[in-house]
């Protein structure tokens, strides 16, 4: 027996739109739309396609035909989408990233030794547990490539939600509330104060934050998110922060004077050296600096074999920096 009621109306409706979906939308015409509206213009786009102006005015008459709505405008700019166009749009970008995945995930399947993978990273992580999974990645998969993209939190999260990458590796400053993101968190990371193994204080199995005062410091500027939390743990522990000798934002910079052996910096316990010299924590940490280092990625995508692998692998690396202890035990 059929429902003539609301809900037999609905099921008629849902139908009826299946139907024109099914029968009149078409994934050409779909990525016409969307090639017109990063194009700005039917000219354009039609050049990038390499096909006639015509043809592309017709692939859109259809789908608005199919969906019975206008779906671009003609303004002083050039062709703009509208509200509608723009929710089909954002709809279509999901569905060619899917579509482009699941290749992806066959080739990955049918051969395990290759893939190709977009991620993103915080520059602290990036250096450290990220580069670690990098290199160890590339050693037992040779013919993997592997997209590194770096920046902050809010520069990766609009990256994940234009499917550019597919995940994120970060240290966060604040939580994420926007629901379209999961967020995983793997370790509360604090900063440490490191200095290179050549350094008289890196010998030292005790130390008053206080005796380091009139030593060479290169530090991120006070200004910046991280700097002031170094600052503010630094008044934690009943000392001013110190006079540093260089603020700078550049992590190369800082690396190359930590190099040195004179210099001593503060920094997130994750951070590994990199290969031409060795850092290490001294016995101290500066209170109130515990931030979650955490994994993002986007709710409504799932995660290509290789990136499930990869997280894996973050995992893995990170596990043992949860264990309590000396923070000079967590920074090699």
């Amino acid at each position: 027996m059929y429902d003539t009621g609301i809900t037999g109306s609905l099921w008629l409706a849902r139908m009826d739109l299946t139907d024109r979906i099914e029968r009149r939308l078409k994934l050409h015409d779909l990525r016409v739309l969307i090639s017109v509206a990063e194009a700005g213009s039917m000219s354009k786009a039609a050049e990038r396609l390499g096909t006639a102006q015509p043809a592309l005015s017709r692939s859109i008459a259809e789908l608005e035909h199919a969906l019975r709505v206008r779906l671009l405008d003609r303004g002083p700019r050039g062709v703009e989408p509208t509200d509608y166009g723009r929710a089909l749009i954002k709809r279509g970008i999901a569905i060619f990233d899917e579509l482009r995945q699941s290749v992806k995930d066959i080739e990955f399947l049918s051969d395990p030794t290759a893939g190709e993978l977009q991620i993103g990273a915080g520059e602290a992580v990036s250096n450290g547990p990220v580069l670690e999974v990098i290199e160890r990645l590339s050693r037992q998969y040779p013919r993997i490539s592997i997209h590194l993209v770096t920046g902050g939190v809010e520069k990766l999260c609009d990256d994940l939600a234009a499917r550019t990458i597919e995940m994120a590796v970060v240290r966060l400053a604040e939580p994420i509330l926007d629901r379209q993101f999961i967020v995983e968190n793997l370790f509360d990371d604090p900063f440490v104060i490191a200095a290179s193994t050549r350094n008289p204080w890196a010998r030292r199995r005790r130390i008053q934050l206080a005796e380091l005062a009139d030593e060479p410091w290169v530090l991120l500027p006070f200004d910046t998110l991280a700097g002031a939390l170094v600052a503010a743990g630094f008044r934690a522990s009943g000392v001013e922060p110190p006079r540093a000798t260089v603020f700078t934002q550049s992590l190369n910079v800082r690396n190359r004077l930590l190099a040195t052996g004179r210099f001593l910096s503060a920094l997130p316990s994750l951070r590994l050296p990199d290969r031409q010299h060795s850092l290490k924590a001294l016995p101290l940490e500066l209170p109130g600096t515990r931030r979650p280092v955490a994994i993002i990625t986007l709710r409504a995508r799932t995660l290509s074999p290789l990136a499930q692998l990869f997280a894996a692998r973050v995992r893995a690396t990170i596990k043992p920096f949860t264990k309590a202890g000396d923070p000079s035990a967590r920074t090699r």
